[in-house]
Order: structure tokens, then C-alpha cells, then sequence
């Protein structure tokens, strides 16, 4: 009797496993064609809908940090909403990333300008691309990409996703927001906005890792870090902005520590002429549910990719998208 029923636990579990790979699989099968391109140096992902014809295509323009070409597969879902409203997306590993030649850590903001528009010169000679219909996504860091990119005739739209406008004062909010966050005491605040103009001033004065280490003590940057921080500190996207001619979708997420996003949204207000903005007020910076956890979100990721962003967030872009036909 014992073993009977044992063998029914084992049958049950072993078809739970099944059903739940399945779903998994479907969760994570897209309505996407995907193919591995080139762009001189940049090596990438082209994401065409099902269908045929040409396609509208939205080139990504990554944040901060070792990006590949499919965010670890966090844009695929991004990816299928574009899709359905007709464009194709465009993509690709950063310098370094997955055997990418180059050091993404030694580029420039106006590095990554021109590779964004080399991007889009490419894919004008693509026969499924409308080379009418060629705009930008990005999120974060890209906030200082984006705009100036934008301004090339050949870039008709503009998707700012927990965009800043100026790199010093983004870096202050998200310093005090992630002490605040914690729960930090006064004395270690105090501590750490001292380091923080202990840095600036290095930065100012163009001071070597070597000399930066020397003055500071230990420190989590790498020198190749220190060279990346000291070639963009100074970003700032206000001029850029306020020659956007493009239509324009920023969008928020409330509960974001790395950007004030008040400030963003107030200076694309005052900046950006053709302006759509969408604000989801529990989201996180990657507009993720605030709530939800980095340990619950990476479940989702795995289990439901789909949902895993705020609701409204993929059907708003793709309503943005349809809009501009």
C-alpha cells in the first residue's frame, strides 16, 4: 500500500515538472524573429516580428554596467511588444561583453552617440527596416546618449526609460536615497557625503586611480571604473534636451533610489517640446513592482518574464509606438 502510494507522489510530482517546464518554455518562446548581425565592431541582436514587409525598428541604448544584447533576455519581452506594433528592435553586446571587442569601460557618452548612429546607418540598409521609421529606447545611463543621438535626422522618436539629466546631481540623490533606504544614521551620512566631494574634487582635478587611491583609502572602484567616471562626470543632458525635435515617451518609475525622478520629469517638461509622459508610482528603476523584491522578480523573470515589468508599462510603449504612424 505504502509503496502504491508512494509511486503516485513521485507520478504527480514527475507531471507537475513536466507541465511547469512547459509552461516555463512557452513563457519564454517569443513572437520574434531573431537574428545575430554585425556592425563593424558591435555585435548584435535583430529582433523582426513574424511577419514580413519592413518594419519601423527602435535601436537600444543600454544603462550602466557588462550589458548584452538581450539584457540577459530581460528585453525580450520588451522586444514582442514592439513587435506587435510593427517595428523591430535592434541590440547588441557592449564593448567586452560576450567576447565583443573593446572595454565598454573605456567609453565616452559621445562614444556611445556614435555607436548608436552607426547603428542606425546600418539598419537604414536593411531591406526589412523602413529607414523613416528608425527611433531609440534607452534606459538610465543611456538618458545622456539618447538626446544628442536624437538629433540626427535619421532618428525620428525617442523612449527615455529612469533617465537623469545631470550626472552629479543623479549621483548625490542616489547616494542619500540608498542611505535613507537603510536607514542610515546621521554620522554615517555626513561621512559619506564627505568622501563623495573628497571624489568630485579629485574628479575635477583630473587626478590619476593611483593618486585617487593614495588620497581616499580603500575604495570599490576599479581604475578602469575611475577612467570611465572621469571621461563622463560631467554629463549633462539640459542643452541636448532642449534641442529635441522628436516625439518623445519618458518614463518613471516612483520608487526609484538611483533617479530623482521628479526632477527628471520636471526638466523634460520645461525641455522637450513633442512630450509624452507615463509614471508608475510603485515601480523601481527598471520599473519592476517595488514590492515585489529582487528575489520575487527574479522568480517571475524565469517563471513569467512577461509579467515581471509594472503593469501598463509594455502596452503603453507599444501604444506610444502605434501613435506615431
Amino acid at each position: 500500500m505504502m509503496k502504491r502510494w508512494l509511486l503516485a507522489v513521485l507520478a504527480g510530482v514527475l507531471v507537475l515538472g513536466v507541465a511547469t517546464g512547459g509552461w516555463v518554455a512557452y513563457q519564454h518562446s517569443y513572437d520574434l524573429r531573431e537574428e545575430r548581425v554585425e556592425i563593424g565592431d558591435l555585435r548584435g541582436v535583430l529582433a523582426l516580428p513574424e511577419t514580413g514587409g519592413r518594419h519601423g525598428l527602435v535601436v537600444f541604448v543600454h544603462g550602466d554596467g557588462p550589458v548584452d544584447a538581450t539584457h540577459e533576455t530581460f528585453y525580450r519581452p520588451i522586444w514582442e511588444a514592439f513587435a506587435r506594433a510593427g517595428y523591430a528592435s535592434l541590440s547588441w553586446d557592449k564593448p567586452g561583453v560576450n567576447g565583443a571587442p573593446g572595454n565598454w569601460l573605456h567609453q565616452s557618452m559621445a562614444d556611445r552617440v556614435r555607436e548608436t548612429l552607426d547603428a542606425v546607418a546600418w539598419a537604414k540598409g536593411r531591406p526589412e527596416i523602413d529607414p523613416d521609421r528608425i527611433g531609440l529606447w534607452g534606459a538610465s545611463q543611456a538618458g545622456w546618449v539618447l538626446p544628442a543621438a536624437s538629433r540626427h535626422p535619421d532618428v525620428k522618436f525617442m523612449i527615455a526609460v529612469g533617465t537623469a539629466v545631470n550626472w552629479h546631481e543623479q549621483g548625490r540623490f542616489n547616494l542619500l536615497a540608498e542611505l535613507r533606504e537603510r536607514g542610515a544614521p546621521a554620522e554615517e551620512v555626513a561621512a559619506a557625503l564627505a568622501r563623495r566631494e573628497a571624489t568630485l574634487d579629485h574628479l575635477r582635478r583630473g587626478s590619476s586611480f593611483e593618486e585617487y587611491r593614495a588620497a581616499v583609502g580603500e575604495s570599490d572602484l576599479t581604475a578602469d571604473r575611475w577612467r570611465f567616471i572621469l571621461a563622463n562626470h560631467e554629463s549633462d543632458a539640459a542643452a541636448d534636451l532642449a534641442r529635441v525635435e522628436v516625439p518623445t515617451l519618458l518614463v518613471l518609475g516612483g520608487r526609484d533610489v538611483h533617479v530623482d525622478v521628479a526632477d527628471t520629469e520636471a526638466g523634460y517638461r520645461r525641455l522637450v517640446r513633442r512630450l509624452e509622459v507615463r509614471s508608475y508610482p510603485d515601480a523601481t528603476h527598471a520599473i519592476t513592482p517595488a514590492d515585489r523584491g529582487e528575489l520575487a522578480t527574479t522568480a517571475v523573470a524565469i517563471a513569467a518574464p512577461r509579467s515581471v515589468f509594472a503593469e501598463g508599462y509594455l502596452d503603453d510603449m507599444r501604444r506610444f509606438l502605434e501613435g506615431l504612424r
